[in-house]
């Protein structure tokens, strides 16, 4: 921290300021979280004021997707060469800008275009949030409970932005969703400035490699808008697989490009890092597994059980509540008693068996009999895995290299989430088919997909833990390798 302690004030001013740092911190954060689900409540408002068709509807979340994903790891390398927290500023202000606008729109394209800037401002602060931890804590107990508090807004945001969503639309208006982010924002740029480090860049170099940054943002977002489009015009369109097939090109054309250039936007020798390469994996199907239980959980208690918008909030509120008690404390003390590997695989663990037990939901399913228990498993999952995972990604890198770690393990999320949910949503909508098409009734055929659909989310969370059990190194050894691979 380069903020020096005046003469007379206590001598843990300091060591106080940094956690108020992280608070403002994760507010910024929150904000970013609680936009990727508080506009799904609002979007059937949305089309019918804007007078959206179905297919023009989905570029509402589809135009923040597309910038959002493809500039998470470009901007996590910007805040590496010219500073994380200028970055972060630059962040929270395009966002918190484009809420206005969005909040302000009266058309389709208004309201897509601003979209679009919010998902580049989210990207960018997402990518630095992470780095900025590691700046702000050095110590490996203050480090570990800092990323339990930020991990917590990242797993329990989503689950306040859909109770927020039904509110705010029920008793105003749709734009509020987006107008609810001015004064976090305003707050946010008014105290980051004095609290956050005020470093101009820890990288040795202020050169961007430019191809290598257009090519990776453009396969990023081809890939992103193929997914999201994979639904609508079939997995195995002559379309989508091209889209997918050039994505996968201009990756190899990037790595090519990085093996090459004297200073590389992403350095190969990260992913001869084993904890790097294995955290980045686990995280894609740990991503993919949350999305199977969020969205298809949700969806299992409003088409099958009847389930209110509010009533769906209300059933995470166990979750939420066991993943606040282990992410602001209870996880950072069982990292530093057990390390990183056991953590993350007991809580995958128990996230594969609270998806199992929603494998078996009934028809008539009782929330206390049928759906509190897995709610529970995967709140303590949550709670204990996200915050080991996230040291295993972030704990091997140079501060130099922090933002694009930070960009990586975000980017294996997002496209984790996006990947898993396409496969997931696809898989249940199949088995959903040909129930039907079986003659079975529309409440059991639905089930039926859901559940097939939760026993493959749950595989994802079992090979997650197995991959975390067994190929992550422990700190120390971690630390050794980290020097080596440098060379």
């Amino acid at each position: 921290m380069t903020n020096d302690v005046s003469p007379g004030t206590h001598a843990d001013h300091p060591e106080r300021r940094r956690w108020i740092a992280l608070l403002v911190l994760c507010m910024g954060v929150l904000m970013i979280v609680l936009d990727t689900t508080i506009v799904n409540v609002a979007l059937p408002s949305i089309k019918t004021d804007l007078k959206f068709s179905d297919i023009e509807l989905a570029w509402v979340v589809n135009a923040y997707m597309l910038t959002y994903g493809g500039f998470l790891l470009l901007g996590g390398r910007l805040g590496d060469l010219y500073g994380h927290g200028r970055f972060f500023l630059l962040g929270i202000a395009l966002f918190t800008l484009a809420s206005l606008a969005c909040g302000l729109s009266q058309t389709q394209g208004f309201l897509i275009a601003s979209r679009a800037i919010q998902g580049l401002g989210g990207a960018v602060v997402t990518a630095v949030a992470l780095s900025l931890i590691m700046d702000l804590f050095t110590e490996p107990a203050d480090r570990a409970k800092a990323m339990g508090i930020y991990g917590f807004v990242c797993a329990g945001g989503g689950s306040l932005g859909a109770m927020l969503g039904g509110v705010l639309t029920s008793t105003l208006t749709w734009h509020w969703v987006f107008l609810v982010n001015l004064p976090i924002g305003i707050a946010v740029i008014a105290f980051a400035p004095k609290l956050l480090p005020s470093t101009k860049g820890v990288s040795d170099t202020r050169h961007l490699d430019v191809s290598g940054a257009i090519t990776v943002t453009s396969a990023l977002m081809l890939a992103v808008y193929a997914i999201v489009n994979g639904n609508e015009l079939g997995w195995t369109s002559a379309r989508t697989l091209g889209e997918l097939a050039v994505a996968l090109l201009l990756l190899a054309v990037f790595f090519v490009i990085e093996a090459r250039v004297r200073k590389p936007l992403m350095p190969l020798r990260l992913f001869v890092r084993r904890n790097i390469a294995v955290s980045n994996t686990v995280g894609v199907l740990w991503a993919a597994a949350m999305f199977a239980w969020f969205f298809l959980s949700a969806l299992y208690m409003q088409l099958v059980l009847g389930y209110g918008p509010l009533e769906v909030g209300l059933a995470f509120l166990p979750a939420n509540l066991i993943m606040a008690v282990f992410s602001l404390g209870i996880s950072a003390r069982l990292v530093m008693r057990f390390g990183i590997r056991k953590p993350l695989a007991a809580g995958l663990a128990f996230a594969a068996l609270g998806l199992l037990l929603f494998a078996r939901a009934p028809q008539d399913g009782h929330y206390l009999i049928d759906i509190m228990p897995g709610m529970v498993l995967l709140g303590l999952g949550a709670g204990i895995a996200f915050n080991p995972l996230l040291l295993a990604a972030m704990g091997d890198v140079e501060p130099s290299e922090s933002g694009l770690a930070s960009g990586l393990v975000n980017t294996a999320f997002m496209m984790g989430g996006a990947l898993g949910l396409a496969v997931l949503a696809s898989l249940a909508a199949s088995q959903t088919g040909t129930a039907l098409a079986g003659g079975v009734e529309r409440g059991a055929a639905l089930l039926t997909g859901y559940r097939t659909a939760f026993l493959a989310g749950a595989c994802f969370a079992a090979v997650g833990a197995v991959l975390g059990a067994t190929l992550l190194r422990p700190r120390e050894a971690a630390a050794a390798e980290a020097p080596a691979s440098a060379h």
